[in-house]
C-alpha cells in the first residue's frame, strides 16, 4: 500500500496542493482541462454526466462522467466578455468578434466572398452634451490645445472628462441618456431605414422590396462616462449578404441616410423629478466608408479590429467598478419580506440597497456622482421599470454591447458551436468514436450541477503558465506581423 504524501515541511498551500495534484494517477488530464479553458481566471466547476444513446438499437454510444475525472469535476470557462474579470475569456470574445465583423466585410463562415463589393460605411454616433467637461484637443501635429480650464492636460491626467463646473453638471441627463442608449439606437435604425428610402426617392415598400440594410454594433464608453456606438452598416441586395444591391443604392446615399436618421431619432422622457428630457445623438457624427484597398485608411481587418477591441472594453475604462452594487439579499430594495410577511430593514445593507457604501468606492468623484443618480433615479415610481440601481456600476447603460442584425453575417453562437465540435473530435479520435447511422434516432442525456467557481490552490499555479504559455505564443505571432493570426489564435 503506498504510504500517504508528507508535505507538513512545505509552507506554500498552493506549492503543497501542486504536489498532491501532480501525484493523481491522471495529473496529464489535470492540465488538459486548464488548458482547454485557456487558463481562464475564474472557471465554472460542474459535476454531472451526460451520454448520447441510440434508440433504435438500445445502445449507449458515447457517456461521459466527472466520477472519472482526476479532481471529480469539469472546468468550463467563466465566458465574461470584460477583460478586467478575464483576460483569457475576454481575448476569445474579442476573437469571435473579429470573426464576426470581418466575415460580414469579407465574406467567410457561410457568407460569400462578394459582400465585399456592397457599400459599407463605419460609422461613430455620439451622445450629447450635459455640461462643458475638460478635454485634451491636439492639432494635427499632435500638439495639445488648452483645455477651456486654462490647461494642457497629458493624455493620462484623470481630470479629462469630468465637468468644469459639477454643480451645473446635467447628471440626471446623463444617466437617463445611458438608460436610453439601446432604445434610441433602436429609433435610429427605423428612421435610417425610412431615411434611405426618401435618399433614393423610393417608398419604404419599395426599398424593403430591393433593398436591405444590415449592420452590427458595439458600445463604447467615453472618459465622460457616456456610451456612444461604432457601427458597421452595410447594404445587401433582398435575400441579404447572398445578393448584391441595385447599382443605385451607393455608400454616398447611405452616408447621408444615416446623417439624417441620426438628426431625427429622438426619445422623449417625461418625469415630475427630472422634467421632460429629449434624449437625442451628439453632433459629432462620423461616417466614413469602407474600402476594398488593403492599403485604405479602413480596410476590412482594420475596422473588425476596431470592433473585437471596442467589444471587450467596459464601464470600468472610464473609472467605474467592475461589479454590481446591489446587496445581494435585498437585491438593491433596501428591504426584505419578513416571516410575518411586512417588510422589514435589510440587515445587511442597513437599508441603502447597496452592497458597499457609494462614499467607500474608489472612483473619481465625476463617476461616483453619476452612480449616485443612477441610484436616486432608479428608486422613483416612474424610473422603476429601468432597475437602474442594478445597473449603476455600468452608470446607468443596461443595454448589450455588441449587437447585430439578423442577416449581417454568423452568430457568436455558431462560432461557439463550431469551436466545441473540434473540441469534441479532438477529444474523441475517428477510431474511437462509433459511426452515426443517419437513420438512427441519437437521444442525449445530461445531468448537469453547479458546484463552485475558481481553482485548487494548485491549480492556479497550473492556470497561470497556461496563460503564460499563451501571452509568449501571442507576443510571438505580434513580433512576426500577422495580426490575423493572432486573433486565430485565440480561438
Amino acid at each position: 500500500m503506498e504510504r500517504p504524501l508528507d508535505l507538513r515541511h512545505v509552507a506554500s498551500l498552493a506549492l503543497r496542493d501542486l504536489i498532491e495534484l501532480a501525484h493523481l494517477p491522471d495529473f496529464d488530464r489535470v492540465q488538459d482541462q486548464i488548458r482547454q479553458v485557456r487558463g481562464c481566471t475564474r472557471p465554472v466547476n460542474l459535476v454531472g454526466t451526460t451520454a448520447t444513446l441510440d434508440t433504435t438499437a438500445g445502445t449507449i454510444l458515447r457517456s461521459y462522467s466527472t466520477a472519472d475525472e482526476p479532481t471529480g469535476r469539469l472546468l468550463t470557462a467563466c465566458g465574461n466578455r470584460r477583460s478586467s474579470r478575464c483576460p483569457s475569456c475576454s481575448r476569445l470574445y474579442a476573437a469571435d468578434t473579429y470573426h464576426l465583423i470581418k466575415a460580414g466585410l469579407s465574406g467567410g463562415k457561410a457568407v460569400p466572398e462578394t459582400v465585399r463589393e456592397h457599400p459599407r460605411v463605419f460609422a461613430t454616433l455620439t451622445a450629447p452634451s450635459f455640461g462643458p467637461v475638460h478635454n485634451r484637443r491636439t492639432t494635427e501635429t499632435g500638439r495639445a490645445l488648452t483645455c477651456r480650464c486654462g490647461t494642457r492636460h497629458a493624455a493620462d491626467d484623470p481630470a479629462l472628462g469630468t465637468p468644469l463646473n459639477p454643480a451645473t453638471y446635467d447628471y440626471a441627463g446623463a444617466v437617463l441618456w445611458n438608460a436610453h442608449a439601446g432604445a434610441l439606437w433602436a429609433r435610429f435604425t427605423t428612421y435610417l431605414r425610412r431615411a434611405l428610402a426618401a435618399q433614393l426617392g423610393i417608398t419604404q415598400r419599395a426599398l424593403h422590396a430591393a433593398v436591405r440594410l444590415s449592420f452590427a454594433k458595439v458600445a463604447e464608453y467615453q472618459q465622460r462616462g457616456l456610451v456612444h456606438f461604432h457601427a458597421v452598416v452595410r447594404l445587401d441586395g433582398p435575400d441579404g449578404h447572398t445578393t448584391p444591391p441595385p447599382a443605385w443604392a451607393t455608400a454616398d446615399a447611405l452616408t447621408l441616410a444615416i446623417t439624417a436618421a441620426a438628426q431625427r431619432a429622438v426619445l422623449t422622457i417625461a418625469s415630475d423629478a427630472v422634467g421632460e428630457r429629449e434624449l437625442r445623438w451628439g453632433r459629432e457624427i462620423d461616417i466614413r466608408e469602407i474600402t476594398n484597398l488593403d492599403d485604405g485608411e479602413l480596410t476590412d481587418q482594420k475596422v473588425a479590429g476596431y470592433v473585437a477591441k471596442y467589444a471587450t472594453k467596459s464601464a470600468e475604462d472610464s473609472g467605474t467598478v467592475d461589479r454590481s452594487l446591489r446587496c445581494p439579499r435585498c437585491t438593491g430594495n433596501g428591504h426584505v419580506t419578513g416571516p410575518d410577511g411586512f417588510r422589514d430593514l435589510c440587515d445587511d445593507c442597513e437599508g441603502t440597497g447597496s452592497s458597499e457604501p457609494l462614499t467607500d468606492l474608489r472612483v473619481h468623484q465625476h463617476v461616483r456622482q453619476m452612480i449616485r443618480t443612477a441610484w436616486a433615479l432608479g428608486h422613483l415610481p416612474e424610473f422603476a421599470d429601468l432597475k437602474l440601481w442594478k445597473w449603476a456600476h455600468m452608470l446607468g447603460f443596461r443595454g448589450h454591447f455588441s449587437s447585430k442584425s439578423r442577416r449581417y453575417s454568423t452568430t457568436l453562437g455558431a462560432l461557439r458551436d463550431v469551436r466545441r465540435a473540434w473540441r469534441t473530435a479532438q477529444a474523441h479520435p475517428t477510431d474511437e468514436t462509433p459511426e452515426d447511422n443517419e437513420e438512427t434516432t441519437l437521444v442525449t442525456e445530461s445531468s448537469w450541477s453547479y458546484l463552485t467557481s475558481g481553482y485548487r490552490p494548485g491549480e492556479e499555479l497550473l492556470a497561470a503558465q497556461a496563460r503564460y504559455e499563451i501571452a509568449q505564443q501571442r507576443r510571438f505571432r505580434h513580433e512576426e506581423g500577422d495580426s490575423g493570426a493572432c486573433h486565430s489564435a485565440d480561438r
